[in-house]
C-alpha cells in the first residue's frame, strides 16, 4: 500500500524519467528497445493528468488532516484534465474542506460542480446534496436547503447516520415554518434510526425536550 501510495505521489516524475531513459535507448539501441520504457512511462504521465492523486486524500481525511488532504488538492493544477467521476470528487472534496474553514461560498461554488458532473454512486451524490443542504441551512436559506434534504433522501444516504441527520435537518425546517405534525414525523424517522454519532444524539435529546409541546 505505502509502494502504491508513493507511485501515485510521484508518478508524474518516475513517467517523465521512464521516456527520457526510453529516448536514450532508442538513441543507442534503437526503438524497440526503448519502446516498454517509452510506453510504461506514458501509462504513468497520463495517469497523473487523468486520474490524479486523489487517493492520497483517503489518509489524510481518514486521520482527519485537513491541511494533508487539502495540500493533495491543490497539486491538481489541471482539475479539467481529470476523468469526469475523478473531477466531481475532486470538486466536492474541495467544497467540504472550504465548508469546515466556515468559506460557504467556495463550498457551494465547488460542491454544485460536482453535482453536477454527476457522483459515481448514487449515495455519494445523496451525501453530498445532504450537505448543500446543510450549507444552505447556515446561510438560512430554507427553502434551498430543504429541496437539497429531500432530494439527498431520494438520492439515498450511504448510512443511518447521514440519514437520521437529513430527518433532524427537516424537522428544524419544518418547526421553523410551523408545520408541526411534520416536523414530529421527522423527528421519529430520525430517532427511529437510533443514531450513535455524538453531535446527533445530542441534537435528538435537545428536541425531543420541547417537541411533545408541540401542537398537531
Amino acid at each position: 500500500m505505502k509502494f502504491y501510495n508513493l507511485l501515485i505521489k510521484y508518478r508524474l516524475w518516475i513517467g517523465l524519467v521512464l521516456i527520457a531513459a526510453g529516448g536514450y535507448v532508442n538513441y543507442s539501441a534503437g526503438f524497440w528497445p526503448g519502446f516498454p520504457l517509452y510506453l510504461v512511462g506514458v501509462i504513468l504521465v497520463l495517469g497523473h493528468f487523468f486520474f490524479g492523486p486523489l487517493r492520497l486524500i483517503q489518509e489524510y481525511m481518514e486521520s482527519g488532516d485537513m491541511e494533508g488532504a487539502e495540500k493533495v488538492l491543490s497539486s491538481i493544477q489541471f482539475p479539467g484534465l481529470l476523468y469526469k467521476p475523478i473531477r466531481s470528487v475532486y470538486f466536492t472534496l474541495k467544497g467540504n474542506i472550504a465548508m469546515m474553514k466556515q468559506d460557504f461560498e467556495g463550498a457551494e461554488k465547488n460542491m454544485k460542480k460536482g453535482l453536477d458532473l454527476g457522483m459515481p454512486m448514487k449515495e455519494a451524490e445523496g451525501a453530498s446534496m445532504l450537505q448543500m443542504g446543510m450549507l444552505f441551512m447556515q446561510k438560512n436559506d430554507l427553502k434551498q436547503a430543504e429541496s437539497y434534504i429531500r432530494g439527498a433522501l431520494r438520492k439515498g444516504l450511504p448510512d443511518k447516520e447521514n440519514e437520521s441527520a437529513a430527518y433532524l435537518q427537516l424537522c428544524s425546517i419544518m418547526m421553523n415554518k410551523r408545520e408541526f405534525r411534520a416536523a414530529k414525523e421527522f423527528f421519529r424517522k430520525a430517532k427511529g434510526l437510533k443514531p450513535t454519532t455524538p453531535q446527533i444524539v445530542d441534537q435528538i435529546k435537545q428536541i425531543e425536550k420541547y417537541i411533545s409541546r408541540m401542537p398537531g
